[in-house]
């Protein structure tokens, strides 16, 4: 496909761009946002090109690059004006480059346990924000993969995606239900390890097996029974000031460091 120029809101590529904010049209296409130069340049440094690649009118040496793998990759590439970006990305100071990539979510039993120190699973978590930053500290650890257990959000919203900067490419994703990974995680050669605020062991002082698969519970309850009970070993961070528990997100990294 060639560049072209669009300058319509009412366009009806800038339309199918701008209902990827929804999850349900995230579901049916396959598609998602990711905005900025440097995820787009993430994105094709991964080997993911662009389905479509939306940019402004500045130019940037990297663009070139972005553009002619998406043109290499027989993806579409359109111009379009600052009010359009802003739409799509419904910001008010919106990135100069968005682009559209097709998800990808792996199989649970395509991951290969020994090929990281550490994985990271995440039962039912709810916040955006808090995946994409688990999915960014995975990726700056070096863990192998995150898996969402039950229901969970989506790790291809526009608000899990930014909170990534980039790394929602370099992180296998695989999703699975309860019975899935229960089945699964009996195979697993390492350690499982989960926190509860009621475990006697500190996190420093566990006994961490390589591989180790950290399991982690959603914002509001923690780990559910049945899940702590997958767990060969469950601990506790200790709080010293007055707050009881931490984000999840920050949990998740001190048990990701902990165990790598």
């Amino acid at each position: 496909m060639s560049s072209r120029a669009v300058t319509s809101l009412t366009n009806p590529t800038v339309k199918a761009v701008r209902a990827l904010h929804l999850r349900k049209e995230r579901d049916e296409t396959g598609l998602f946002v990711a905005e900025g130069l440097k995820a787009v340049i993430e994105g094709i440094e991964t080997g993911h090109a662009p389905a479509i690649l939306m940019h402004g009118a500045e130019q940037h040496p990297l663009l070139k690059t972005a553009v002619a793998a998406t043109l290499a990759a027989n993806g579409e590439v359109i111009e379009v004006t600052q009010e359009i970006l802003a739409k799509v990305s419904r910001r008010d100071n919106p990135q100069a480059v968005v682009g559209v990539f097709r998800q990808i979510f792996q199989p649970l039993s395509s991951l290969e346990p020994q090929a990281a120190k550490c994985w990271v699973a995440l039962h039912r978590v709810r916040d955006p924000g808090n995946l994409g930053t688990i999915i960014r500290t995975a990726d700056a650890a070096g863990c192998g993969g995150v898996i969402l257990v039950g229901e969970c959000c989506d790790p291809y919203s526009v608000e899990a995606v930014r909170a990534t900067m980039g790394s929602i490419f370099a992180v296998p994703l695989v999703k699975a239900s309860e019975a899935e990974f229960a089945a699964w995680r009996n195979g697993w050669p390492g350690s499982v390890v989960g926190t509860l605020l009621s475990a006697e062991v500190d996190h420093r002082e566990a006994d961490y097996a390589r591989p180790t698969l950290i399991l982690m519970g959603n914002e509001q309850q923690g780990l559910t029974a049945e899940m702590a009970a997958l767990c060969d070993v469950n601990v506790k961070i200790p709080m010293r000031g007055r707050a009881d528990s931490l984000n999840l997100s920050v949990a998740t990294g001190i048990m990701i460091y902990a165990a790598s």
